[in-house]
């Protein structure tokens, strides 16, 4: 779910085609053909990268990070725009993070007057260094140990700094019953989920097994988790998982989702697909996830959002684009759902957030 993914998008977008190659239907050019669930799709950002676009409680607006430098940052920073602005190929949208460092994974609290994040900025107001490519040509993402965790109103004063450990923690998210949080931390020597209440007391340790637990969020009842997890088994892939670690690295290209109870306990593994399955979000029943895969690619692309029942069974395809496709969230009254994706770009680099009514 989080600011990884923009490096995994520049690495997609590289095989880009247009959207020509696409059937589309209802008169709707952003709509794919075999796209049934989706109605009314309009495209609410227009160039640079676009991702993780949340909901406020009242479903009135929406938290998301972008570069574009056309806004005058080349670095991942929040903005917040409201659901029906559909002006932003000419319209800056409001700044919330303070335009230093890297930030990532915000949310909005309770009451929608504050918002979550995490940044980079008490270590380094300059944007923090983006990992070489590697000579073996696996892509890594980056645990930044100069993440933090931080609480700030809409106009971009931070209230409170909610983490203050040596080390990454980042990606949290609120419950929708607005009581409590989850992130993911190294804490531990590893990358576990946790718990804390809503002002940050009471801090919970949910997983504890080895490996990359992140992207979580809450079911609508505010009961369970649904995550992604890399769980490295063989010999080699623990000592790989671990030797990255040590250098603030994770390879992400093979991760399955996971559900457990907000205090970790009934933990089960949903998917077992293969490649990476990651940004899960429950369905509105609380039965389903919707989650982005590319279990069925060959090269790494394309990655399309699916759907599965909790106990892993009736996988559906919900996209059928040719590049990249993910961060499914469903609007609080269940009625909407935002995601973003590299359709209608023209065969550029760009990553747009796309907002539809769902059709069940």
């Amino acid at each position: 779910m989080k600011q990884y993914s923009f490096n995994l998008i520049i690495l997609l977008v590289l095989f880009s085609c247009n959207i020509s190659d696409e059937k589309t239907k209802n008169n709707n050019p952003l709509i794919y053909e075999q796209e049934k669930h989706f109605k009314n799709m309009k495209q609410l950002t227009y160039g640079g990268e676009n991702a993780e676009a949340y909901w406020s409680f009242d479903d009135s607006k929406l938290i998301f990070q972008a570069t574009n430098e056309k806004w005058g940052q080349s670095c991942d920073q929040i903005y917040i725009i409201d659901t029906n602005n559909y002006s932003l190929d000419s319209v800056t949208p409001q700044m919330v993070s303070l335009g230093l460092g890297r930030t990532t994974c915000s949310y909005f609290m309770p009451g929608d007057s504050t918002i979550i994040y995490a940044s980079t900025h008490l270590e380094d107001a300059k944007c923090p260094h983006v990992p070489e490519r590697r000579v073996d040509g696996k892509y890594v993402w980056p645990i930044y140990d100069s993440y933090d965790i931080f609480i700030s109103d809409l106009e971009g004063n931070i209230v409170k700094q909610l983490t203050n450990y040596e080390g990454y923690d980042a990606e949290a998210t609120v419950s929708p019953t607005g009581d409590k949080i989850v992130f993911t931390s190294i804490r531990s020597g590893d990358l576990e989920l946790y718990t804390c209440n809503i002002d940050g007391s009471d801090i919970r340790q949910v997983t504890n097994q080895l490996g990359y637990d992140g992207g979580a969020f809450f079911s609508h009842d505010g009961k369970k988790l649904v995550f992604r997890s890399s769980r490295p088994k063989t010999d080699d892939e623990i000592k790989q998982y671990k030797e990255l670690l040590l250098k603030g690295l994770v390879m992400p290209t093979n991760m399955e989702i996971y559900v457990c109870n907000v205090d970790g306990s009934d933990l089960k593994q949903v998917t077992n697909l293969g490649n990476a399955n990651w940004s899960p979000f429950f369905h509105p029943s609380n039965e389903k996830i919707i989650f982005c895969s590319n279990h069925e690619s060959l090269l790494g692309f394309p990655f399309n959002l699916y759907m599965i029942d909790i106990d892993g069974n009736n996988l559906e395809q919900i996209t059928y684009g040719k590049k990249f496709t993910s961060f499914p969230v469903f609007s609080n009254d269940g009625k909407k759902i935002v995601f973003s994706s590299n359709r209608n770009n023209g065969g550029t680099r760009e990553t747009n957030v796309f907002i539809a009514d769902w059709i069940e």
